[in-house]
């Protein structure tokens, strides 16, 4: 499992620790405790977030999310094959950053889904 405490990627999705979550986006919190899908995938093999207590909210934008916890989070991909390898997205990184006071000293993840151009722009990477 590899350690991830500032940035990391699994496959189509990339994960950023950021302070806080944003004031001017409109969020909503997204169904799931314990355990919820991060990226869901035409061909079943989503990246899910396994933790006692992470929340995933919502943006207006479909490209991002934010993942919130007091725990560690640990990514993974579920297909019986050819599977990335599972992350564990740690509390408080190796910079020793504060946790943001808004989100009540919980960690704050950006969760970016990866595009790709086609003719009528860009959009969500296919399987």
């Amino acid at each position: 499992m590899k350690t991830i405490d500032e940035i990391g990627a699994q496959g189509d999705v990339m994960f950023v620790r950021v302070d806080d979550l944003p004031d001017n986006v409109p969020l909503r919190l997204l169904p799931g405790a314990g355990r919820v899908v991060v990226a869901h995938s035409e061909t079943g093999h989503h990246h899910v977030a396994v933790a006692e207590d992470v929340q995933l909210y919502g943006t207006d934008d479909p490209m991002v999310t934010y993942l919130v916890t007091d725990n560690d989070v640990d990514v993974v991909h579920e297909r019986p094959f050819d599977t990335h390898e599972p992350l564990r997205l740690v509390v408080g990184g190796k910079k020793g950053r504060t946790p943001a006071k808004k989100s009540k000293k919980k960690s704050v993840w950006q969760v970016r889904r990866q595009r790709e151009s086609s003719p009528e722009g860009s959009r969500r990477v296919a399987d």
